[in-house]
């Protein structure tokens, strides 16, 4: 089955079921299909073909979801982005895609306005300098469109957040996709009475294939939101008795210091899931007590990997918090291996290696890159982590983040936690930067709210950490770069000079 036949197939079991939710609008299933099928006329009117890549460019909107199935309807291949893209981050996709059309929605158009390209260029909303009024010209149209293409034909590609340069198009066929929708609609207990609030980006791996297709596939409602506040969250929750939602951990920590956080009627949620990053034994504590629940569920995984990884499930927190569980997820394997590829004992550091049928194709266009990502047919994360006596694995550091200062392996992130917990510090990215006898020393960047004498940072450090580990380097900051997925950046840090302070 491809996503157009799911899609149909609800149509026909939940007519009159809700299926999207979103900017005021609200669509049935029956209703969905129907829009889906009129827009895909107007795609194949217009020259879209099978294989053809569609970028599609918006926030969480309906329009976002009509548009996804019916490029895939036709048999092309969807290509969303992050809405928070720039114009130039814009024209580097659709030349390294090789787009045929670039669909933005009206609240993104400004951004792309001055797009130069002979692409087909539809704006959902009032056409615009020549734009084509995509909406005005559709005409009803009952005929189906019958996709037969088999879960084996490509279905999307979805473009890394291009932490150490330019982004890498990672290519899904539809079994990668709907092997890791199975895997939440069994994991995270969905159904097709289940009402999922999605605030993260669509563009994304995780709200896009791990929470709105398995929404999809047990017929379930999609709840949109443009963008995240944790005011709107805890409006929708209430407004919509939603069940499920997954959100970066900072959303949940902005949300339980809101002041409306002690009123609000949670009742209706029964799973809050957080990827991305670890949550600390203190703040998990700190949002189970205000969100007033103990199903907190965290999900381990990247985009390469569909995302598929592991699991620390609810009970597992009060023990484990900061761990990424203790077992890989439904239909993926896991193992850490060292250097020559064997697995490691507890304790020990290696590198994950994921397995499963939500591994991506490989990246579009780049088979150097690919081949660098596999080993054989187990996917390298680039990820360093370890177990501890209980089996649980722990996140230590990215591979390529590792510093080696004197033939002595040190981890920034230990570094960074440690620094962070200064009270006026509050973002820091610890980079290797080159020193003549030791190959590497290290060197912290940090954001603060007031001015701070670095001796001051030093000793701080020195009181936390082995001497080796200590930067030697330090600048402050307004704040540390970002990319569009709001990840810190450490490469243009690495590619500035190595200065600072010097304080030993």
């Amino acid at each position: 089955m491809n996503s157009s036949q799911l899609l149909a197939r609800n149509a026909r079991k939940y007519p009159e079921a809700e299926a999207v939710i979103g900017m005021e609008k609200r669509y049935t299933y029956k209703e969905l299909d129907q829009f889906v099928n009129r827009f895909a006329h107007g795609l194949k009117d217009h020259g879209i073909k099978e294989g053809d890549k569609a970028v599609i460019y918006m926030p969480n909107v309906p329009e976002f979801v009509i548009a996804y199935f019916a490029v895939q309807r036709i048999g092309a291949i969807v290509v969303p982005i992050n809405a928070k893209m720039t114009l130039s981050e814009v024209e580097y996709v659709l030349e390294n895609s090789e787009a045929k059309v670039f669909i933005a929605h009206e609240l993104l158009f400004g951004a792309v306005e001055k797009l130069s390209t002979e692409l087909l260029l539809i704006k959902t909303g009032d056409a615009v300098n020549g734009w084509n009024d995509f909406n005005s010209v559709l005409v009803e149209n009952e005929v189906p469109i019958e996709c037969n293409l088999p879960d084996t034909a490509l279905s999307t590609i979805l473009y890394t957040s291009g932490t150490t340069g330019k982004p890498k198009g990672v290519l899904f066929n539809y079994k990668n996709i709907f092997t890791v929708a199975q895997m939440i609609c069994i994991e995270m207990e969905m159904k097709p009475e289940s009402r999922l609030l999605l605030m993260m980006p669509l563009s994304h791996s995780a709200p896009l294939h791990l929470f709105f297709m398995a929404g999809m596939v047990v017929g379930a409602t999609a709840v949109l939101t443009p963008m995240f506040t944790p005011e709107l969250l805890l409006e929708t929750i209430q407004q919509e008795k939603t069940t499920h939602f997954f959100g970066a951990p900072v959303a949940y920590l902005l949300t339980a210091k809101h002041p409306k956080m002690e009123q609000a009627d949670l009742s209706s949620m029964k799973w809050w899931i957080y990827g991305g990053a670890p949550l600390s034994k203190p703040e998990v504590e700190f949002v189970q007590q205000q969100f007033k629940t103990d199903n907190l569920v965290c999900v381990y995984g990247l985009t390469e990997a569909g995302p598929n990884g592991t699991v620390l499930t609810g009970k597992e927190h009060s023990a484990k918090a900061g761990s990424i569980g203790k077992r890989a997820a439904l239909h993926a394997e896991i193992k850490i291996v060292n250097d020559a590829g064997e697995v490691v004992k507890p304790g020990e550091v290696g590198e994950i290696l994921l397995r499963g049928e939500g591994n991506m194709l490989g990246y579009y266009n780049n088979e150097e890159a690919t081949k660098e990502a596999f080993s054989g047919d187990w996917l390298k994360t680039g990820d360093l982590a370890k177990v501890d006596e209980d089996g649980f694995m722990w996140i230590v550091d990215r591979k390529k983040d590792l510093i080696i200062s004197g033939g002595v392996n040190i981890y920034p992130k230990e570094v960074e936690e440690v620094l962070v917990t200064h009270p006026a510090i509050h973002e820091v990215a610890v980079v290797g930067v080159p020193h003549p006898e030791w190959g590497e020393t290290v060197k912290a960047y940090f954001a603060a709210s007031e001015l701070l004498d670095l001796e001051t940072v030093q000793q701080f450090a020195a009181g936390k950490l082995a001497d080796y580990k200590v930067p030697r380097l330090y600048e402050q900051v307004e704040a540390l770069p970002r990319n569009t997925s709001g990840k810190i950046l450490k490469q243009p840090l690495r590619e500035r000079d190595a200065h600072g302070v010097t304080t030993s």
